[in-house]
This record gives structure tokens, C-alpha cells and sequence, in this order.
């Protein structure tokens, strides 16, 4: 298990009001200080020596920079080093890489680390061989190891321990091995045995375990027994990597005696080294080794934990879910209960000493020591789930509920955050007692703290599940009476997070809320979240906010199945967004039509916003045009064949009048684009409606129980089988020709259409087409299409009552349009496929919306 993330990480990127006036402070810091900068510029003899003739090749420049530049410009080169080893590995190792040798005697600092960094990615681009790293590059690496500068000395081990994963084995034991011996004698510095610790803890997977044995095994007993406390530290830490190496039988005899005895140490940096070690071997030992010798460590390190320094603490608690794994099934009853009566004195250490004094006036060594306090029982918050299992679930309301209670209730955010996290895991484990835990939940999304929320919201739908579900009123009707005061935590957390700057956190729970449904009634859904739903898409000034809004949204309208409820929601995303005043609501329309296309039937999309969204090729906004031009092509794969081709023809009407009367370019240069994209694909046509009108046609009765199945929410092929006879009555109904000549004329016609108005010999002067001749009745239609176009509705599903004709600029009134196809598709089942419904006529008017 890693530890969570801190609570910080997750509003890194979140701006306050107070960091905001910070940064223009800081920006007129800047102004302040820039005359002073412009007058410090180099002087002509100093620029005049850093002047490198342009004519140089790399190899060459690098060669001169290293040999006469200055530290920085050689610092410059060691960086560009990888680069030069892929454009010229051959002239850089033989021309470059002796001058880095050279330089990196007297270099400093920043040229040191660099210089380790730059090997470190030669390696890992491979731009040689294994065999000319090491001849070129690993005696450069061994040669600065024992830097007298910590920081470097570490950087060019990490380098190293990246080459020995790759080194073959001979290389390794005469270049690193053989040299080590000397290395770990007590006579060197005390650096250079740290760095022998921690090479020995990397050769051990390379060798057998007869080598280890007779070359490793020694030197690692005697840096265990090494003077200095940081060595045998540093040793004891590398024992979990060479127990791995060697085997289980060499890691009793050889390994757990040393940690034994680490363990008594006097250091209690070794103490703590010799007890991590052993948490993290436990799988390695059997059960005597973990009852006769781990556990009586264990009990004794918990026992001296409160009497050392807390960084003692704060490992223990840390490692509590692997030594309750590790251990599980040794302890007595005795024993187990004193382990658990230690795990909860952990929880709430330090919360006997709060008081209600100002934190200017507590001493600064008290106030690291809370700080210690807080990471133990954040530690524990973490542990929490491990612990469950160590009390069975079955116990958890006996055993640990008044733990998890102050758990929740911790006056410190990184411990709230931290059982935020873990609450899934923890609904998971209480299975049907997840009951129990209501309270804390509520209680977390009501926490006052964004970044609490934001971690709990992370699997809250998994959560909501299972408290709907799981536990004693797991009947559906049962729901909203387990979870009393579910909807005013869930309505005030969004709340809070609209209010706060951190959008991402709000953005996050509007998605999650997409999980409602199937928790609560569409009634509550309906009366207490969809408006709100409105209000964020209509108001709110981020666009990642508005767009959940607008997805969640659908998926309430998907999920809700009372007439009137529909019928209210689509009329108001129609006249407030489509319709709107505002062109950002028209775009934020047309996002909605992408999530409907996404989430419900395409018959759905066909009936209700279809037209409202081709409407908006007539919008004054360039970008609305834009947009939804970019849509058009899925709005186009929404439609079937033969039901729905007066929408395909409305479609491209649209479409021909953007080519002809388009004034903005980057639309027109989007239109053109669509227009091939749309000729390219390929219509779907309705097996069923085929099937029936070709019974039709033969004279045969159709069986009205043929077709009464219902519609799923899936995608229709976009192509039937050949062998299927296909045809489409005529206007007057009569039989007419086979639709798949139909459909190859039809897009014949329409392919002719796009390629003469977007293909033209003249392609530029496509926004002029209406001024020509021999376009003039063309365009004398589409102009008539703008103001009105007479078109066949069947009448509207969602009333089970016939509707009046309405007209399509959809007016406050109840009714609203219906676009359906001819076969009467609608939510409702009822009405489904009948052949009965008689089409109305409506009118189309084109809408003169303000930008």
C-alpha cells in the first residue's frame, strides 16, 4: 500500500483571490527592478568573448566551448550531450567526451549534476551499445562517486544503479564488485560506505546465490556492524533487496539474525530501519519465524513506540495494514485486543491536548509535535480498511464505529481527506452493515473542506450504490428512507463548490451526479437537481462546469419517464438555449444536441431537435454557424431511410444555402469540408419499415404483432443485406420503383449538387453563386426555405391526445413540434409503429436571434 497523496496535490492548480493579488505584487516587483536588469547587460568585451563563429558544426562548437568557453556555456554542452550522441555517437565519443572528462575535474556544482543527468538519458536512449557505455561512460560515473558534494555524490549513484541493471555480469564484478571491497572498509569516508550500501543492495539480483554467499554476504555483515549508526541504517534498509536475492533458506540464517539484532540497536534510526524491514520480509518468513520472533519485536517496538521520538509513531501507524495482514491468525485473543487497543490510542493521539490557545502562542517544539500527531493519525485513517479485516466486518459496529466517528470527525483536513479517500474501501468491506456508516457520509459531503469533498466524490457513485442497495433496506421503495438527508448534503455540496474557484472539483461532482438516477426518484431528480442543472448552463462562466451541467442533464431527461416532465425540459432547452438571446446559450444548445445524440435513440433526436438545431444555420454568431457545422455530420447519421428522407432533404437545403450565402470564411472553408464529409456517408435505413412497406407493395397483410417490439437505444447498421428487396411508397402512396435505385439517384443528385456548388471549376467564388444566372431559381428556393417551408409532423408522442399543429419556433404553450419519422416512432410504446397517425403540417420560420 503507498500512502495517499497529500491534501495540497489535489488544488495545485486552483488560484485564491490572496495568490492572485500575490502574483501582481510580484509583477510590479518586476517593472520595479527592470531598469536596473537592462543596465547590467553585458559589456562589449564580455559579449565579444562569448561570440562563437557561426560557420562551427556542433561537434566542433562543443569541442571549443569545453576547451576555451566559460562554466556556463560548458554546462550548455554537457546538457546538448545526448542530442550530439544521436545526430554523431562516433565524433562525440571520440571528440567530445574526452574534453567532458577533462572539464568535470574542476567543475562545479551545476556542471556536475548535469553532466550525471545527461549520462543517466544516454543510457536510457540507448544511443550505444552496452558494451561502449560502459568502456566510454562508466569509469567517468565510478570516478566522481566519492564527491565531496552530498548532492552530487548522490546524483551520479542514481546513474549508477541505473547502469548496473544493464551491465553484464563480468563487467560488474571486475569494474564494481572487486573495487567494493575496498570501498566498505571502515578506513573510508563514511559517504563512501553509504554509497557501498546501497551498490551491494543493487548487485545482489545480479549475481547467484553462490556469489552472494562468498563475495556480498561479508561485506554486508560488516556494514550492519559499522561504527556509525547512519551506515548500519543505510544497511539495514538494503536487507529487504538482497533477502530477495537470496533466497528464503540464506534469508533465516543470515538475514533475520542481523535484523534481530539492528533491532536492539541503540540508534533509533536503526531501530526504526530493522522494523520497517521486517514488516515488509514478513511473506518471506513462515509462521514459527513470525510467531516466535517477529511478533514478541513487534509487541515490543508498539510498546517502546510512545516512550521514543514520534517519527517512531509515525512509521508504525504508517505500516499498521501491513502488520495486520503479516500477522493476521498468530495473535491470541489477548493479544489481538491489546494490538486493536493500541491501533485506536493512535487514532486520537494528540487531540487530548487541544486547546483553545492561539497558535502564536504555543511553542514551536509543541507545535511540530502536533504536526507529528496529525501525520499518525492521518496514518491510521489510511490503515482503516486493513483494520476492518483484522476485526471482521462482522464486529465493526462493536469494534471500530466510535474509531471511524472521530476519524470523520477529526478537527484536521489531511485526516478527513485521508478517510474520504478510504470510504469507498471501507463500504465495500461492511457489505451489508454499509447502513452504518450513513451518518459519516453525510457528514463528509457536508465537510467544510473542498478538498474533502473532492476525495470522497472521486467513488461516490459506487458509494451511493451501495448504500442504496446493501444493508437492511436494500427493497427499492426503502431507498430515500435510508438515506434521509442524502439530497440536501448532495444539493449544499454543489452549492459550495460552485462558490469556491475551484471549478474542476465542481465539474467533477455535476458528472458523478449522472449516478442519480439510479439512487434517487425522478420526482426528487426532477424537483431538486434539474432546474439547478438549467441555472448552470445558463449562468456559470466555465465552460467545463457548463458542459457536465449539460450532459447530466440529458441523462436526468433519459431516465425520467412522466410526460409532462419531458415535455417541460425539452421545451425550455429549446426556447432558452436554442432560441436564446445569448449566442453562448445557442452554442451550449448545440452541445446538448450532441450529448441527446449520444445518450438517447436517434428517433428521439429526429423528433424533438432536429429542426431546432438546423435553425441554427441561419444564427448572426459566425461561431454558432461553426459549430454546428462541425455537428452536422452526426446530426446526419441520426436519420433512416426511407422514414425520414424530408429531414434529409431539409438537411441539405441548409447545407446548400451555407455554400451559396456563407460570408464568413473560416465557416465557409468548414462547410466545404462537411459537405464531403457528409457525401461520404452512408445513409441507415429501416429494415423493419422496408420489410413493411414491402409487404405492402405484394398485397399481403402486415401482423401488427411483427413489428409492436421496442425501440432500443442502440445505433441502427448502417447497410442491410442485398438480398433484402427494398421500396418506398410514393407521395400518393402508390408503389413506386425499388429504393436502392431511389437512393443511388438520390445521392447521385445530391453528390452532383454538393460537388457543382463546392467543386466548381471556380472554387473561390462559391459565396457569389446566387448573383449567377444559371443558378438563379436555385437560389431563389433556398431564399424561400429561409422564410418558409411547408413539411409533414406526425403528431406529438408524448400526449395521448392529438395535439394542434404548432409552429416550429416553439412558443410558451405546452405543445411543442414533433419532426418523428413517418412511422411514428416515439417514447411512447403504445403509439409505436402505428400506421394510423395522421401527418400535420407546421411551418418552419427562420429565427432572428441577437448574438
Amino acid at each position: 500500500m503507498h500512502p495517499p497523496p497529500p491534501a495540497a496535490a489535489a488544488a495545485a492548480m486552483d488560484f485564491g483571490q490572496n495568490s492572485l493579488f500575490g502574483y501582481m505584487e510580484d509583477l510590479q516587483e518586476l517593472t520595479i527592478i527592470e531598469r536596473p536588469v537592462r543596465r547590467s547587460l553585458k559589456t562589449p568585451e564580455e559579449i565579444e568573448r562569448l561570440t562563437v563563429d557561426e560557420d562551427l558544426s556542433d561537434i566542433e562548437r562543443a569541442v571549443y566551448l569545453l576547451s576555451a568557453g566559460q562554466d556556463v556555456q560548458g554546462t550548455s554542452v554537457i546538457a546538448n550531450l545526448p542530442f550530439l550522441m544521436r545526430q554523431n555517437p562516433a565524433e562525440t565519443l571520440r571528440r567530445v567526451l574526452p574534453k567532458v572528462r577533462e572539464v568535470l575535474h574542476v567543475a562545479g556544482v551545476e556542471m556536475q549534476l548535469t553532466a550525471a543527468v545527461s549520462f543517466l538519458t544516454i543510457l536510457q536512449e540507448e544511443s550505444v551499445s552496452v558494451h561502449t557505455y560502459a568502456h566510454s561512460f562508466l569509469q567517468v560515473i565510478l570516478l566522481h562517486l566519492d564527491h565531496r558534494d552530498t548532492g552530487v555524490s548522490n546524483a551520479w549513484l542514481e546513474t549508477l544503479l541505473s547502469v548496473i541493471e544493464v551491465l553484464p555480469k563480468e563487467t560488474l564484478r571486475h569494474e564494481i564488485l572487486n573495487p567494493l571491497v575496498s570501498k566498505a572498509q571502515l578506513s573510508q569516508t563514511v559517504q563512501s560506505r553509504l554509497v557501498s550500501c546501497k551498490i551491494l543492495g543493487k548487485l545482489t539480483n545480479k549475481f547467484d546465490a553462490h556469489t552472494i554467499k562468498r563475495e556480498i554476504l561479508p561485506l554486508v555483515k560488516s556494514l550492519c556492524q559499522d561504527v556509525e549508526y547512519e551506515v548500519r541504517s543505510c544497511m539495514c534498509r538494503q536487507l529487504e533487496n538482497i533477502a530477495q536475492g537470496i533466497g528464503t533458506e540464506l534469508t533465516k540464517s543470515v538475514v533475520l539474525p542481523e535484523l534481530i539484532e539492528l533491532s536492539r540497536d541503540e540508534g533509533s534510526s536503526v531501530r526504526l530501519a530493522a522494523f520497517e524491514t521486517l514488516v515488509n520480509l514478513l511473506d518471506v518468513f513462515d509462521t514459527d519465524d513470525r510467531s516466535q520472533t517477529i511478533l514478541p519485536l513487534v509487541k515490543s517496538f508498539c510498546e517502546k513506540s510512545f516512550k521514543a521520538d514520534e517519527s517512531i509513531l509515525i512509521s508504525l501507524s504508517f505500516h499498521l495494514g501491513k502488520l495486520c495482514h503479516g500477522l493476521y491468525g498468530i495473535f491470541t485473543p489477548d493479544q489481538h485486543l491489546r494490538f486493536l487497543e493500541f491501533y485506536k490510542k493512535l487514532c486520537t493521539l494528540g487531540l487530548q491536548q487541544e486547546n483553545g490557545h492561539n497558535e502564536n502562542q504555543i511553542p514551536p517544539q509543541i507545535l511540530e509535535q502536533e504536526k507529528k500527531y496529525i501525520s499518525v493519525r492521518k496514518n491510521c485513517a489510511y490503515n482503516f480498511p486493513a483494520m476492518i479485516v483484522f476485526v471482521d466486518p462482522k464486529n465493526f459496529h462493536l469494534e471500530l464505529y466510535s474509531t471511524f466517528f472521530c476519524l470523520c470527525h477529526d478537527p484536521e483536513v489531511p485526516v478527513r481527506y485521508t478517510i474520504a479517500i478510504c470510504f469507498y474501501e471501507v463500504s465495500k468491506l461492511l457489505n451489508s452493515g454499509v447502513y452504518l456508516i450513513h451518518k459519516e457520509l453525510i457528514t463528509l459531503l457536508q465537510d467544510e473542506s473542498l478538498e474533502v469533498l473532492d476525495a470522497l466524490i472521486d467513488h461516490l457513485p459506487e458509494i451511493l450504490e451501495l448504500m442504496s442497495t446493501g444493508g437492511e433496506s436494500s427493497v427499492q421503495e426503502n431507498k430515500l428512507s435510508s438515506l434521509p438527508d442524502l439530497i440536501p448534503a448532495l444539493t449544499a455540496a454543489e452549492q459550495r463548490a460552485a462558490a469556491s474557484l475551484k471549478w474542476r472539483t465542481h465539474e467533477k461532482l455535476l458528472q458523478k451526479y449522472a449516478c442519480l438516477p439510479h439512487i434517487i426518484s425522478s420526482d426528487q431528480i426532477y424537483y431538486r437537481f434539474l432546474q439547478r442543472m438549467f441555472t448552470i448552463m445558463m449562468t456559470n462562466n466555465v465552460l467545463p462546469v457548463q458542459k457536465a451541467a449539460s450532459r447530466t442533464l440529458c441523462i436526468f431527461l433519459r431516465y425520467n419517464r412522466k410526460q409532462e416532465q419531458r415535455h417541460e425540459v425539452i421545451q425550455k432547452l429549446i426556447e432558452q438555449l436554442g432560441q436564446g438571446k445569448s449566442y453562448w446559450n445557442r452554442l451550449r444548445f448545440l452541445d446538448t444536441c450532441e450529448f441527446i445524440i449520444e445518450i438517447f435513440s436517434k428517433s428521439f433526436f429526429c423528433k424533438y431537435f432536429f429542426l431546432p438545431a438546423i435553425e441554427l444555420t441561419h444564427d448572426p454568431v459566425a461561431n454558432v454557424r461553426m459549430k454546428l457545422c462541425y455537428l452536422l455530420p452526426k446530426v446526419k447519421s441520426t436519420l433512416k431511410i426511407p422514414a425520414d428522407k424530408h429531414l434529409l432533404q431539409q438537411l441539405e437545403m441548409c447545407v446548400r444555402k451555407l455554400l451559396c450565402q456563407e460570408k464568413d470564411k473560416d465557416v465557409l472553408a468548414i462547410v466545404k469540408r462537411t459537405v464531403l464529409e457528409l457525401d461520404r456517408m452512408e445513409m441507415s435505413m429501416d429494415a423493419e419499415q422496408l420489410e413493411k412497406e414491402k409487404q405492402q407493395n405484394d398485397g399481403r397483410p402486415v401482423s401488427d404483432k411483427t413489428f409492436e417490439k421496442k425501440r432500443r437505444d442502440t445505433k441502427t447498421p448502417t447497410t442491410l443485406p442485398k438480398s433484402i428487396p427494398i421500396s418506398v411508397p410514393g407521395p400518393s402512396g402508390t408503389s413506386t420503383p425499388s429504393t436502392s435505385k431511389e437512393i443511388k439517384k438520390s445521392k447521385l443528385i445530391r453528390s452532383q449538387s454538393f460537388n457543382n456548388q463546392a467543386f466548381h471549376a471556380k472554387y473561390g467564388n462559391l459565396d457569389k453563386c446566387a448573383s449567377k444566372s444559371s443558378t438563379a431559381g436555385y437560389t431563389s428556393s433556398v431564399s424561400g426555405l429561409g422564410k418558409t417551408s411547408v413539411i409533414s409532423l406526425p403528431d406529438d408522442s408524448f400526449r395521448t391526445r392529438n395535439a394542434s399543429s404548432t409552429p416550429t419556433s416553439f412558443p410558451s404553450n405546452p405543445s411543442l413540434p414533433s419532426t418523428s419519422r413517418g412511422t411514428g416512432n416515439s417514447v411512447d410504446p403504445k403509439s409505436s409503429g402505428s400506421k394510423d397517425t395522421q401527418p400535420r403540417k407546421a411551418t418552419l420560420k427562420s429565427r432572428k436571434s441577437n448574438p
